[in-house]
């Protein structure tokens, strides 16, 4: 399987490809922009890995503490964390989660401190008005997470690949997982 830093050289070293293909197809700056946002965040960040003590573990920092759960009740290289579309969107639905919590957090502060007047339908509303409004956009952002783990787990995929190959020349047997 690939290191983290091979991992990254491989995000790093085809966001220009990713780039130019999404510019000649969509002929969008925005759309670009949110799929090359995407790209680059999912496979420095929010890459499938996070089920581990991974480089994309550790680089939320002091924020690291809220990917704890999903470390724990994930097994790595599952489809629930490598698989194709299934992963990212548990990923992000669970970064969703995390979003909403400090917003209402966040939220409820505010309105202790006397500093607005929102109530809980208001950010309801206000969310679902965004989402809305910038659907498209945050489609192209998930299509961009979705290639950035895409190219991890093409990577991993090709190395276990190659490894079994080795193994079955050699005549050693192939280790299964239990």
């Amino acid at each position: 399987m690939p290191s983290g830093r091979t991992h990254d050289r491989i995000t790093l070293w085809t966001l220009p490809l990713v780039a130019v293909c999404v510019q000649v197809a969509a002929q969008r700056s925005t759309v670009t922009l949110m799929i090359c946002g995407g790209f680059l965040f999912g496979g420095l960040m929010l890459g499938p890995d996070l089920d581990t003590h991974s480089i994309h573990y550790k680089r939320w920092g002091v924020l690291r503490w809220m990917w704890l759960t999903y470390r724990h009740s994930m097994r790595h290289r599952s489809p629930w964390s490598h698989g194709p579309i299934m992963g990212t969107t548990v990923r992000v639905f669970y970064l969703l989660l995390w979003l909403g919590i400090f917003s209402l957090v966040g939220v409820a502060v505010i309105n202790e401190i006397g500093q607005i007047g929102w109530g809980w339908d208001e950010l309801g509303q206000f969310w679902a008005e965004q989402f809305y409004r910038y659907r498209r956009e945050l489609f192209a952002l998930f299509i961009g997470l979705e290639l950035g783990a895409f190219s991890h787990y093409t990577a991993d995929w090709l190395v276990s690949g190659y490894k079994r190959s080795k193994r079955k020349k050699k005549g050693k047997p192939v280790r299964k997982k239990p």
